[in-house]
């Protein structure tokens, strides 16, 4: 039911399921595009994070390392100077500049005494302006922490460049009493090529910031000593976690930008990077127009659909009102043919049958009226159509059938008859009409029909000469046999001197010997499950499933014991009597396929004529002896066996 309510409801407004069916792959289609979307920008999102904290973790790692070998080289100067005063001083200075050139980060390694003077340098001359004023100094001299300083960046003295620079307190080693600092130079531009050399955008960048927010280096532009301490970064999330990424808007240029950073555990430093959203979502963009266009030919497709739809269901309910019609004017001409029309009770008596019953049937309405309607059914129909069910079921439904019915005269008439209830007839019950038509005609045209292409299936592989299988039947039933069985034999079978015997009997008596030969050929293979066929003029051949070429070869002999048997005169043998030759293979494990093992079949046949004839030579006795094969026997071109003539 609720299937026929949807099947009404689409007959009645087509136009809500085309627009249903637009809707629905609209969405169908927009929801794709928007979930490929989602998932591709939170893919380049995701990839971006993990690209840019593993570049954030490298480059700290990087920064830890410049930092940690000049803090160790330093630490071995302090340690020098805090407990005695070095012996030669050129000693020291060459040490600091065999430390300088061992390390490419370093510009310049030199201490200063409690006044801010250099006394020691890696340099060939020491500096003639005293660093008493500079942050690092001063911090030291104030704080009696010995770690490793780093301050800047500040404009060097010496050479005007930005540095970075890396500072230890010396203490006296008795009182603990500021004694001064070892300083050494790391240029501005070692961090920023080494930087320049990472890919992160237009509006990328990296940077190197102290723990206290000043920033050390940053590439590719500038900004260098800028302070970042009231950012978001120093304000809440280093205090969170020394490492992080969070979507942020750039204090240098106001761009959306996606930020990596990671604060060293063992200096006060923190390396940031950051990508502009734009660049990270630039291939997402360029994807999502495509995916865009995609999406708009798709929906291109359902509107050319459902414009498709709409003529379809308008040529459809077109079609339906006409079919319609035409069943009306069909009903109306029924009702006025010859056809018999009955009306049946609920205990399929008959009631009323219409007069076309006597031209129909030959019987009379007394003869029908009153009468069950199986009475009037041919015997050997009577219980078939009582056991279909098909009349009263109390379906509603128009049911047909067909049965014979025997006229008065004793001729058999076909009826094909359409059972239909019917209410208010007037009697007050159930009732049944039905209408009877004769079919006799059609029933023998299609019994004609029937035997007919049984007919021409039977022609279309059997020789029409000797009754045989002809070599289309044959070659399909041996490339099926060949297939299935691991065992198979097939015989090659030739009439010796028949040329002679067509020559000298006549056409005539050679068309009966080959019958005849096809008649003990067809005897002896009966019983094998084989298959005997003519393979062409007097040649026969016969493929024998499960069999070996033992076995074969006494189907062989039996066979050309029985054709000299028959005793037929043939005035051009040598021997005046009918004889074959005989050529047997078996499948082999150097027999390729069906076509091989025809041939090797050939080939022995070809053995039994030259040999003397009236024979039966197996292939594998050729194998043996390791014949080649003669020159007669080859394969063309289509696959198949072909030989020369034989005499």
């Amino acid at each position: 039911m609720p299937s026929k309510r949807l099947h009404a409801e689409i007959q009645h407004h087509p136009t809500m399921v085309i627009w249903a069916f637009v809707v629905l792959m609209s969405a169908c289609v927009l929801g794709l595009v928007a979930w490929k979307a989602t998932l591709g920008r939170n893919t380049a999102l995701t990839r971006n994070e993990e690209d840019v904290q593993n570049l954030v973790h490298s480059l700290t790692q990087h920064a830890v390392h410049s930092f940690q070998a000049p803090d160790v080289a330093m630490s071995g100067i302090v340690d020098l100077l805090k407990y005695r005063k070095p012996e030669s001083a050129a000693r020291l200075t060459a040490h600091l500049a065999s430390t300088v050139r061992s390390l490419p980060q370093l510009r310049e390694l030199k201490v200063l005494d409690r006044n801010g003077e250099a006394i020691y340098s890696s340099a060939p001359t020491l500096a003639p302006h005293n660093n008493a004023d500079r942050d690092y100094f001063l911090f030291h001299r104030d704080n009696p922490d010995t770690g490793l300083h780093i301050s800047g960046p500040q404009v060097s003295r010496t050479t005007g460049q930005p540095t970075i620079a890396l500072s230890k307190r010396i203490s006296d080693a008795v009182t603990g009493e500021f004694s001064g600092i070892v300083v050494a130079a790391i240029p501005c531009d070692y961090f920023r090529e080494f930087y320049r050399s990472f890919w992160v955008g237009e509006d990328g960048a990296i940077s190197l910031i102290t723990s206290e927010g000043t920033v050390l280096v940053r590439s590719p532009s500038g900004s260098a000593g800028r302070d970042l301490s009231g950012t978001p970064l120093f304000q809440t999330r280093l205090k969170q976690t020394n490492a992080g990424y969070y979507r942020i808007t750039s204090p240098f240029d106001g761009i959306g930008k996606y930020f990596g950073y990671e604060q060293s555990v063992r200096y006060p430093i923190v390396v940031t990077v950051a990508r502009s959203e734009a660049q990270i979502l630039g291939a997402w963009h360029q994807n999502l127009r495509w995916d865009a266009l995609v999406a708009l030919f798709f929906l291109l497709v359902v509107a050319g659909t459902a414009v498709l739809l709409a003529r379809q269901f308008r040529y459809r309910s077109h079609l339906e009102q006409s079919l319609r019609e035409r069943e009306e004017r069909y009903r109306l001409l029924a009702d006025n043919i010859a056809d018999i029309v009955v009306v049946l009770d609920a205990e399929g008596i008959c009631r009323y049958v219409s007069q076309s019953v006597h031209t129909a049937l030959g019987m009379t309405e007394d003869m029908v009226v009153g009468r069950s309607c199986l009475a009037l059914v041919h015997p050997d129909d009577r219980e078939m159509v009582a056991r279909s069910n098909q009349l009263f079921d109390g379906s509603g439904a128009t049911r047909t059938i067909s049965f014979r019915v025997q006229r008065p005269d004793g001729a058999v008439v076909w009826l094909e008859s359409n059972f239909r209830p019917a209410e208010g007839l007037g009697t007050g019950g159930r009732e049944t009409v039905a209408v009877l038509r004769d079919v006799t005609q059609r029933k023998l045209l299609e019994d004609e029909l029937s035997t007919a292409n049984r007919r021409l299936a039977q022609l279309a592989t059997t020789d029409g000469l000797t009754r045989l299988a002809n070599r289309r039947s044959f070659d399909g039933f041996l490339r099926d046999a060949y297939a299935h069985n691991s065992l198979l034999s097939v015989l090659m079978i030739d009439i010796d001197h028949f040329k002679g015997f067509n020559d000298t009997l006549g056409h005539q008596a050679g068309d009966a010997c080959l019958r005849q030969i096809a008649g003990v050929i067809e005897s002896v293979t009966a019983n094998t499950g084989g298959q005997a066929a003519r393979y062409g003029g007097e040649e026969f051949a016969i493929v024998l499933p499960g069999m070996t070429e033992a076995g074969a070869m006494e189907v062989a002999e039996q066979l050309r014991q029985s054709i000299q048997k028959l005793d037929i005169r043939h005035p051009a043998a040598p021997r005046g009597r009918v004889s074959i030759s005989i050529g047997v293979a078996d499948k082999h494990a150097a027999c390729a396929n069906d076509i091989a093992l025809l041939r090797d079949a050939d080939i022995a046949l070809y053995h039994a004529k030259d040999t003397g004839r009236n024979r039966a030579v197996a292939s594998s006795s050729l194998r043996a002896r390791e014949t080649v094969s003669p020159p007669l026997a080859d394969l063309d071109l289509a696959g198949q066996v072909r030989r020369g003539p034989q005499p």
